[in-house]
């Protein structure tokens, strides 16, 4: 399961220090906010900085989907980076949206859809190539005797099998590589010393505090800062003390009843 193409799977501590820093009673995660990203996007929000560089990574602010309450920047820590799956691909993404969907009780099939219409039936796997992402049973349909780029084993799949029939299959994969990482996750969870069952308790206050830190550099103005979230006890934080100058400092309590 670990020597999957895109190492979709990281043990947290093995993270570098500049990504994760893990102390005793709580860990920090470093972040940066910027008015506008120099990415290609030019995006204004937050990124945790082991994202930074990565071109599938966006910047986040405090706004929500419609049909769940939590900002892509809380889904980078607490689904992605914390549960030990990589930052971006496909098959890491297929893992985080469980994640997601244990702490907000939304089904992850509408996002699992949109990933399959917009990316795979257009020959595009991020993380990986389009033969070691497919399941099985699609691979044992293509010839053996021919070379395929993604693109062209996408063109016979849908030849043969029709986009309704093709794309029922893959969602079906990617609740199975979905729920391939549910033990992952909490293992890393554990080491971390973090509960694995307050996903939810946790992901409101993240929030919470997102809204409360990005108010903020809206109201100031600011270019940009870097600081620290931290998940400790009780409570989540915001500061960059290592700067020299706090511009920034927010808390809000994990109501874990």
């Amino acid at each position: 399961m670990f020597d999957q193409a895109n190492s979709s799977y990281k043990d947290v501590t093995q993270y570098p220090e500049k990504f994760l820093q893990i102390d005793t009673d709580k860990i920090r995660i470093p972040v940066t906010y910027k008015k506008s990203w120099d990415d290609g996007f030019g995006a204004r929000g937050w990124k945790v900085d082991v994202t930074i560089g990565d071109p599938q990574i966006i910047a986040s602010t405090r706004e929500t989907g419609q049909r769940i309450k939590t900002s892509v920047f809380v889904h980078d820590i607490l689904d992605h980076f914390l549960s030990g799956f990589g930052v971006s691909g496909h098959r890491s993404e297929a893992m985080a949206l469980i994640q997601l969907s244990r702490r907000t009780g939304a089904s992850p099939e509408p996002d699992y859809r949109q990933i399959i219409e917009e990316d795979i039936l257009n020959g595009r796997v991020n993380g990986e190539s389009m033969s070691s992402f497919l399941p099985s049973s699609l691979k044992e349909l293509l010839p053996e005797d021919k070379s395929m780029l993604d693109k062209e084993i996408i063109l016979f799949l849908k030849d043969k099998l029709g986009n309704e029939n093709l794309t029922n299959v893959l969602v079906k994969h990617f609740f199975s590589l979905g729920k391939m990482g549910e033990e992952h996750a909490e293992t890393n969870w554990k080491q971390l010393g973090l509960d694995h069952d307050k996903q939810k308790e946790i992901g409101n206050a993240l929030q919470e505090l997102l809204v409360e830190i990005d108010c903020k550099v809206e109201e100031m103005e600011l270019d940009e800062d870097k600081g620290f979230i931290a998940i400790e006890g009780n409570r989540v934080s915001f500061d960059d003390e290592e700067s020299g100058h706090a511009k920034l400092i927010g808390f809000c309590k994990i109501d874990f009843y």
